[in-house]
């Protein structure tokens, strides 16, 4: 099944959050926070969004920082993915 987000709307999927701190501490899973860079798997087209014309400057593949809480998590096929705006991704990480 492929996902094809509409409008402004992006697909993401979360890249692992760290299984260790710098100083070399294994964390339990608990303690883990969510991570908040992200690959992204699929972009919408872009077009008028709320009176807008928004023209999309993200492409596939590309790794992005988000904001903590912005989107919407989904499953398919047994794989979790996030749909957000946009608006919602604070960087490009390169």
């Amino acid at each position: 099944m492929t996902i094809k987000p509409l409008a402004d709307r992006i697909v993401i999927k979360m890249v692992e959050a760290e299984e260790t701190t710098k100083s070399g501490i294994i964390l339990a899973g608990s303690a883990k926070e969510k991570p908040q860079i992200a690959e992204v798997v699929a972009v919408g087209p872009g077009g008028v969004v709320d009176g807008k014309e928004v023209k999309m400057y993200l492409k596939s593949g590309d790794r992005v920082l988000m904001s903590k809480y912005a989107g919407t998590e989904v499953k398919v096929d047994g794989q979790e993915y996030t749909i957000l705006r946009q608006d919602d991704v604070l960087a490009i990480v390169e």
